[in-house]
């Protein structure tokens, strides 16, 4: 509805109204009429020809009526002195009449927004003082009075003076602008949006040539808004896109309106980025032209990126190779692709023996290095086809797809042992031989999913390892039984210590100089509630891998040295204990604080405690045994070298290490009363223990036969079954006391 302009705000004059004045105004009307857009450019000739001829004297009020209805505008004619409104519009026709209806009405002007008067009084001050010939002015005003504001453009001068210049009378125009404004300030945010996007924003013709882009396409682009006016979209094409990428973009939003997908396109300086596109088909302000809206993002560095997560979640980055989870997949689509095509497929899962010595002794960037070249020695070796991955720090396994048989699998694991008989060079002018242990499994002869190939696999290769390493095994169900019991075992060994399951018994060592039993050998026992007795050789080595032995070291310590202590008390003073140390106890670098601490409980002289390491247990690391078994042997302690001869211990570190006594094991002994290499080498040891004014005990002395000997070559004690077998805390006290020189043990002597 048209809205009023109200100026009842200056001066005051003498009321006039004339015909001529009200013509001056229409025929200014006239022209605005003419051009008005919309539907009533089309009523306009009908209805002029509709209209009845009127005489001459109507001629101008119908000029108005015609000037008003086809601007929507309103007349308004201000008296300054009364402060009087005239205004009037017309009235839209009936669609069966053609006579233009004028509404006239005289009234108070309507109210201005607050915000917007002092600007409409300063216009209006302007144009009475003459520095204005027109007063103009867009402002708010309450037109139907109920505080509903409407925006208004009103243009208007003064008619009418008196003799001294001044005004009586202003008239002019007005119009709601209500609706453009508001799309003025729609059009305003849009635009403000579209600048201030981070994508960026084209709009194209219905040809896809290029209107307007925003300043994020510039920036993406680095094409501004001058250069790609006009030009069509094929300037952004890439050379990675193949035929013509803006026909099949019609094509495609010709069917449905709009497209979203992926494409390369080429900045100006020739870079090619891969750019995320929605594009939608919107039709322009007459509805008829479509415009094309395309909005872009570059995500270039986030594919890279993706790609570079994808490679990491599914690849090794020390060798490249697959790692867990990608074998897993691919595992599993040989599995699927073997049951449906009736094949077999082969899993090799492989070792790399003894790595850990290489690391600790190398350190780990070499480490790294003959990581890299044993997988590239595997893959080399099975060849491109088959899948190699890495699992974990020296594990590797290999997938091998559609093999005839076993035999196959087994001729492929043969040539990967073979590959590594040649060093691996892992640096310039550096090489290492390094060995591996293999397991081998196969679907379906062993399992029907991937898990369970794998885990077969890595049972057999531990098999392998105990059949010597550097060498291959395959998977039996036997293999799965010992490991399902080494599992039982562990699990038992944790509770063995809370349950007083563990026990020590004692083995009588013998002196060769005066025929007495000067101390024993603490030897730990386990009797499971469940499993009943278990093997030292079993449950030992578990004890170290899982760590226990620690804790049932310092058990056992403490349970021999009271032991100690009783026989001490009942008058055997003269008897020593030795005590065995595993590895993990020397590596925690508190051993000696232990043992001071298991001595101060106990009441035991030092002396009469000898600590038994085995030859493998002090040369893993020399440096740090040698630092700590001083430590013990400053307490008084003495050190005893265990299974002498069966390691790779070096005589130069032998002499370093503060040694007491040496124990030449039962390997050498067993077979010296009829083996003369056995001989030779048990003479050599005891020659160079005395050299080194070192104690020897030979161990494992079964015969009467091998004690003569050990005698006559100078051994100072033994110990056996043929003194005793390891007895229990009471039969071993009782032992010692009742035992005295038999004349048959020494008739041969």
């Amino acid at each position: 509805m048209p809205t009023f302009t109200v100026l009842a705000l200056l001066g005051s004059a003498q009321p006039a109204s004339t015909a001529r004045t009200v013509w001056m105004i229409v025929a200014a009307l006239v022209l605005a009429a003419v051009l008005v857009i919309g539907s009533r450019r089309l009523w306009l000739p009908a209805l002029l020809r509709r209209l009845p001829r009127t005489p001459p004297v109507h001629e101008g009020d119908d000029h108005l009526k015609l000037a008003l209805w086809a601007s929507s505008e309103v007349f308004w004619d201000y008296d300054l002195v009364q402060r009087r409104l005239h205004h009037m519009r017309t009235d839209e026709p009936s669609p069966s009449s053609s006579a233009i209806t004028m509404l006239t009405r005289v009234g108070e002007v309507p109210s201005i927004h607050p915000h917007d008067l002092p600007l409409v009084i300063q216009r209006l001050r302007n144009h009475l003082r003459g520095q204005a010939p027109l007063f103009t002015s867009e402002h708010r005003m309450d037109m139907a009075g109920n505080g509903s504001w409407a925006w208004v453009r009103a243009r208007g001068r003064v008619v009418e003076s008196d003799g001294t210049g001044r005004a009586l009378r202003l008239a002019g125009t007005a119009r709601d602008i209500t609706a453009s404004r508001k799309a003025e300030y729609e059009h305003r945010v849009a635009s403000e949006v579209m600048r201030s996007m981070s994508e960026a924003v084209a709009v194209l013709d219905s040809e896809y040539r290029f209107i307007t882009v925003n300043p994020s396409f510039s920036r993406m682009t680095g094409y501004d808004g001058a250069e790609v006016a006009g030009q069509p979209l094929a300037l952004l094409d890439s050379r990675k896109n193949a035929g013509d990428s803006t026909s099949r973009l019609s094509n495609r939003l010709q069917h449905d309106g709009r497209w979203s997908g992926e494409a390369w396109k080429a900045r100006k300086d020739g870079e090619e980025i891969l750019c995320r596109i929605e594009t939608n088909v919107v039709p322009d302000a007459s509805g008829q032209q479509l415009m094309v809206v395309l909005v872009l993002n570059d995500i270039t560095e986030q594919k890279r990126v993706e790609q570079e997560l994808r490679y990491l979640a599914n690849y090794d980055t020390l060798t490249s190779l697959p790692n867990r989870s990608l074998l897993s997949e691919r595992l599993s689509r040989a599995v699927v692709r073997a049951r449906r095509e009736r094949s077999r497929v082969a899993v090799l899962f492989i070792d790399l023996d003894r790595f850990k010595d290489i690391n600790d002794s190398l350190g780990h960037a070499t480490g790294d290095r003959i990581l890299r070249a044993a997988a590239a020695r595997v893959q080399q070796t099975v060849g491109a086809q088959h899948t190699v991955a890495r699992l974990s720090g020296d594990e590797f396994t290999v997938v091998l797809e559609a093999i005839a048989s076993l035999a196959e699998a087994e001729r492929v694991a043969e040539r990967v042992i073979q590959a590594f008989t040649q060093p691996l060079s892992f640096s310039e002018g550096l090489e290492l031989a390094v060995s591996p242990s293999i397991g081998i499994s196969v679907y379906p002869d062993h399992a029907q999913v991937p898990t369970e190939l794998l885990k077969h696999a890595d049972t057999a290769m531990y098999q392998a390892k105990a059949a010597g390493r550097h060498t291959w095994a395959v998977y039996s169900e036997a293999m799965d039984e010992k490991t399902r019991h080494r599992a039982i075992l562990a699990s038992a060994l944790r509770r063995a210590l809370e349950r007083n399951e563990l026990r020590v018994v004692y083995q009588p060592r013998l002196s060769l100089h005066d025929q007495q039993i000067i101390g024993t050998e603490a030897l730990l026992r386990w009797e499971s509630r469940e499993l009943g007795e278990i093997s030292p050789a079993q449950f030992i080595p578990l004890a170290e891998e899982s760590g226990l032995i620690v804790d049932i070291g310092i058990w056992a310590l403490r349970q021999a040295c009271q032991t100690l202590r009783d026989w001490h008390n009942a008058g055997l003073e003269e008897l020593s204990m030795a005590v065995n140390v595993s590895s993990l106890q020397l590596q925690r670098g508190d051993l000696a604080d232990v043992v001071a601490r298991v001595l101060a409980e106990t009441g035991i002289d030092a002396a009469r405690l000898e600590l038994e390491l085995t030859e493998s247990v002090l040369m893993a690391n020399p440096e740090q045994s040698s630092s700590e078994l001083r430590a013990c042997r400053a307490l008084g302690v003495s050190i005893a070298i265990d299974d002498f001869g069966t390691g790779y211990s070096s005589l130069a570190y032998l002499k370093r290490l503060p040694l007491t006594t040496l124990k030449i094991d039962q390997e050498f002994v067993r077979d010296i009363d009829h083996d003369i290499e056995d001989e030779a080498i048990t003479s050599a040891i005891i020659a160079m223990a005395r050299s080194l004014s070192l104690n020897v005990v030979a161990e494992g002395v079964e015969t009467v036969a091998q004690m003569a000997f050990l005698q006559q070559r100078g051994c100072d004690e033994i110990q056996g079954h043929y003194v005793s077998r390891a007895l229990e805390p009471n039969q071993c006290l009782d032992f010692i006391r009742a035992y005295y020189p038999r004349s048959d043990l020494f008739a041969s002597i």
